[in-house]
Order: structure tokens, then sequence, then C-alpha cells
């Protein structure tokens, strides 16, 4: 996916906004009237995002604080102010059969005679009794313990206590119960009140943002020498330490082994899927943030280069944080005794509960969660910080009024990102975050994706995108070249569109089992909110429709052409960056652009003129 969608696109996205000097509401309007509202359809897709995004940044300053303590809150049941009753640890477990010779367990945070348990749940005792094995192994030798599991009896056959509820580690009650604060009776019709320490935690998080954007892209470019740089330092710690843990091999075995019948076959799309949205999110292509910020380069900078360096980097990066993190889940599923496909969690589900718990079985369990939440605040800031710059630069863009008060203009944006934001801080906040997650960022980037590389190369026209390329003084190896325009005319749109047919065709509504395995996934979103969800999804298509009938409108209002033609070639203010500040200087904002009635960049400004 790397090689056949995100490289062009990312390529494509850097020559755009490096030669046109202007972001993606300027330079699809001008390339081709009618294509106006693809540069909206962008900033929609990062203004969705944006909102939710940072709420991740702010779970990870909670988890942050939380660990500056001699013991890490979620070490043990009953530590979490909120720990539900269902919260299990297999040590505190242990303690409650040793001392009572295993009458007793662990629920309800605390020792519980199973007879108790077997009774709230309208259970006999069974007389029979389950011996579980559970093989440690401690260097050169093996030695096995076992833990006696009494059973309830339902009146017609025996039943394991862990079956009657459903067991939660205190990794996973920590992040439910007392971060989240959700509770049992939570849904979309009883979203409970605003988490006031959540609240704090995002307003800290837009802050850091603001005050990193403050004073323009400079500023923000700066401090990502360092968001962009400590996460290697962090990721190579880890990596050495996790090297060490008993059960890495297995876990990086795995990791390195891939799944045939996974990578070979169309009925299991989703592998295919979620390889092209770890592309684009790593990448940025389609939220509008690479020309964003491809427009503040110089205009003969090695925009190639870059592209190939940066995009081979990053997905190197994220082959290399593979093995930090399969060497830490192969060294759980040694120590639960389960296979290691068995302890691997996915999404936010690793990150705050499957390598929290990973964190409290090491030494120093503190340190180690401060390096890792350390280490997703850095990356998440760097994402964060394209996005908000897209929005920021658009609206600049929109209104060159406003170039003056960027600092307002930032505060603002924040301001409006942190109040619609609020809307994941309440206790059923997951479900809003979930909703906007699932489906913000799936149809509607592919449809940008698909859309940008067909005006590009078939409306606009390759060969004059070839020679913008060419004007920048870049030359391509004619091998590259080749590969390039495979890619952008055959390849990549093929494939892109595939992609978004087969998620089409294998649509499942939305819920919350990316974010809440077990019990949770049953819970469906209502058929209002998928509504809401699909809209969501579908609206950078209804905006680029929009743009499309604004534009006939007022074009033919202005008594200007809107013949296909017309709408489809660069109009009066399509030009180069160059052009644009020769033009600007020399005072002739009413001049055209096209070369065939003036020659702007030739035009040579005197300062005495």
């Amino acid at each position: 996916m790397l090689m056949v969608s995100g490289l062009p696109l990312f390529f494509l996205e850097l020559s755009l906004g490096q030669w046109a000097g202007k972001g993606p509401l300027k330079v699809f309007g001008r390339m081709a009237p009618i294509a106006k509202g693809l540069g909206y359809g962008m900033l929609m897709i990062s203004f969705l995002v944006v909102i939710y995004y940072n709420l991740i940044i702010a779970w990870t300053i909670y988890y942050t604080f939380a660990g500056f303590t001699s013991e890490l809150p979620w070490t043990y049941c009953g530590n979490g102010s909120l720990t539900s009753r269902d919260c299990y640890q297999r040590d505190q477990a242990f303690q409650c059969s040793n001392t009572s010779l295993g009458q007793d367990t662990f629920w309800n945070k605390t020792c519980t005679p199973v007879k108790e348990v077997c009774s709230f749940f309208n259970m006999t005792l069974s007389e029979k009794e389950l011996l579980e094995n559970i093989t440690l192994d401690m260097n050169t030798e093996s030695m096995e313990m076992k833990i006696p599991d009494s059973m309830c009896n339902n009146g017609t056959h025996d039943i394991k206590l862990n079956t009657v509820y459903k067991r939660v580690s205190p990794s996973e009650d920590y992040y439910k119960r007392t971060m989240l604060g959700l509770e049992e009776d939570i849904s979309w019709s009883n979203m409970g009140g605003l988490k006031a320490d959540l609240v704090g935690c995002l307003a800290a998080a837009w802050l850091i943002v603001c005050l990193c954007l403050i004073k323009g892209v400079q500023s923000s470019g700066k401090v990502v020498y360092f968001t962009a740089l400590f996460p290697y330092f962090v990721l190579l710690i880890l990596l050495i330490r996790g090297a060490t843990l008993e059960g890495a091999y297995e876990g990086i075995l795995f990791y390195v082994n891939p799944t045939k019948e996974k990578l070979m076959g169309l009925q299991d799309v989703k592998v295919w899927a979620a390889a092209a949205t770890q592309i684009f999110y790593s990448l940025g292509p389609s939220f509008g943030g690479l020309i964003t910020l491809a427009s503040y380069n110089k205009f003969n900078n090695n925009c190639h280069r870059d592209a190939i360096l940066i995009a081979f980097s990053n997905c190197a990066t994220s082959i290399f944080a593979g093995f930090v993190i399969f060497s830490i889940v192969g060294f759980m599923a040694n120590q639960a005794g389960v296979s290691v496909e068995d302890a691997i969690a996915s999404g936010t589900g690793l990150a705050f509960i499957a390598y929290p718990e990973a964190v409290t079985q090491m030494p120093f369990p503190p340190i180690w969660s401060f390096l890792f939440f350390t280490m997703l605040i850095t990356l998440g800031l760097d994402s964060q910080f394209t996005m908000v710059e897209t929005i920021t630069t658009a609206i600049m863009d929109q209104w060159p009024k406003t170039r003056a008060h960027k600092g307002k203009v930032v505060i603002g944006a924040c301001v409006v990102g942190f109040l619609l934001g609020l809307t994941c801080t309440s206790r059923g906040g997951l479900f809003m975050f979930s909703l906007i997650d699932w489906y913000a960022s799936s149809w509607g980037l592919l449809i940008c994706a698909v859309t940008e590389v067909l005006l590009v190369m078939y409306l606009y026209g390759w060969k004059n995108f070839m020679e913008n390329i060419e004007e920048m003084g870049l030359r391509i190896p004619k091998v590259m070249k080749g590969y390039w325009l495979l890619m952008w005319l055959i390849v990549t749109p093929a494939v892109l569109i595939l992609v978004f047919v087969m998620t089409f065709v294998q649509y499942s509504p939305a819920n919350s089992s990316s974010l809440l395995p077990g019990l949770e996934s049953k819970y469906t979103f209502p058929g209002a909110i998928q509504a809401l969800g699909i809209i969501m999804s579908f609206s950078p298509l209804m905006i680029i429709i929009l743009g499309a009938i604004y534009q006939l409108w007022r074009r033919n209002s202005q008594g200007k052409s809107i013949s296909f033609i017309a709408m489809t070639s660069p109009n009066e203010k399509w030009c180069s960056a160059v052009a644009d500040k020769n033009k600007n200087r020399a005072g002739l904002s009413n001049v055209s652009y096209m070369k065939d009635e003036v020659n702007i960049t030739n035009y040579k400004y005197d300062d005495g003129m």
C-alpha cells in the first residue's frame, strides 16, 4: 500500500503545494473551478479528525500524570476509585485461594467465598472443584502451581466461575471505569455528565497545540525536532528492554510471520483496508496537510528526494515499532500462559490496556510508564500540528486579511476544537469518539484521494504536471518518472477504487469493539447514530458536489463560460508560487496568470519603480 498509494499521493501533494504555494482550498479551485469543493472536502476530514484526535493526547496526559506514583494505579484491583466488582488480578486471587484453602476467590474488590459469588448470580456451589494448571517458567526449571477455582451449578451442569461473570484485568478496569468513567447503563440515550479530569486534560492538550502553533509554521517546525526524534529514543530503550523479557522471541516470530489466508484473498479485504488507513494516517495524503505544509517550502526545494526519504523512513519506523510492541506482547502471552494471538489487542486497547498491563510486570514500572506515554504524546502532537495548521492556513487563504492576526486565528481554532471535543469527555464520550473514528476518515478519505489523482492526471493533465515539477528544478530519472506515471495514471486510482468498493460491500455498522473488546462489542450503535456517521463519512463527497454546483452558478451569474472545458481548465489565477510573488510585488493584482497572456515568472521587479 505504501508503494501503490501512499508514496505516489505523498509526492503528488508535495509537488502541488510547493509549486502553487497555496493550501488545498486555493490549489484545486484554481486548477479546475469544478473541483473547488475538493479542498473543502479535505478540510472537512481534518476538521472531524482534529475534534477527536486530541482526546487521545488528553488520555495520554491523564495516564502520564497518573503514573507519578510508587505503584501504578492499574497494577491491582481496588486502586482505582471506580474499580468494578468484576476486576480480577491473578496474584490477588492466588492470595485469596492460598489463605482460605481454595474456598475464596477474588471478587468485588476483596476475597469472597465462592458460595457467596454463586449465590449472587442465583447459582449453587458445586461439589466439584476445578484445578487449573498454570506453568511458570523459571530459568532452567519448570514449576507447576495448581490454583483451585470452584464451580457453580445452575441445576443442569457445572459452570466455571470465570464464565459466570466477565472478569476484567486491572488495566482494562482502570481504563474503562477510572479514566473514562463508564458505567453499565451508559448508552447513546444516557451519555452521563462531563468528567472534570478529562476536560482538564483535553484543555491541556489544546493549550500545548496552541502554544506550539501560535507563532506560525516556523515555530511548530522547531518543536517537531523534539517531537519527531524523541520517540526513536524511547523506542530504542523499549526494544532493548522488551528483547530481554521472557517470551519476546515468540512475539517477534508471530509478528514477522504473515498469515497467507488474510493476505491472498479478497474475502478479507479489511486487512488491505487497514493497511491503506495506516498509510493515510502516517503519511497524511488527502487530509490537506501535506499541501499546506509544502506550500511553505522554497520553490526549488527537492521535494522528490523528500517524498522518498520521508515515506520510507516512516514505514521503516512503523516496522521497527512493531518489533518493540510484539516483544512486549510475547512477554504478556508468556505471563498469561496463552498464545501470542490471544494476547493481542489493537487500537486504544493496545495503548491503554495491554501495554500498561505489561508495564506493571517490569522492574520500576513508573519509569517505563512515563517513557511510553510521553512518547505517545509526542507522536500524537506531530499529527495534530499538521491538521490544525491545515485548518488555520485554509482560514487565512480564504480571508487574507487574517494573516496579520495569525495568533488570534490559532487561538480561535483551538478554542473551537476544544469546545467540540467536550462531547467526547462525558462518561459516554467514548461512543462519540468511536463514531467519529469509525466514519470520519474512511470512505471520505478514499473519495478525496481518488478525486485528487484523477483531477491532476486527467483533467489538468499529466504532461502539465510534469512540466510544473521540472519548473521547480527537479530532474527525475526516467525509471522513476515511469514509476510515477504508472502509479498516478493507472495503479493508484485502481487500487483505491477497489479498496473503496470492497469496504463498502463488507460494511459493518459502527460499534465499540475496536475500543472495548469483549462484552461491549455487542453494543451496536442505534440506526439514527449510524446515519449520522454515514453522513459524516460522505460529507467530503457532498461538499465536492455542492462546490461544483456553486461554481457553475457563480460563473453563470458573472457571465463566464460554464462549458466543460472552462470548468475543468485552470482559471486566470493559476500560476506558480514564484509568479504569484512577482505579481504581488509588482502590484499587478488584476493581471491574468495564464502563460499565453502574461509571463509573470519572467517579470523583473525594480525597487525604484
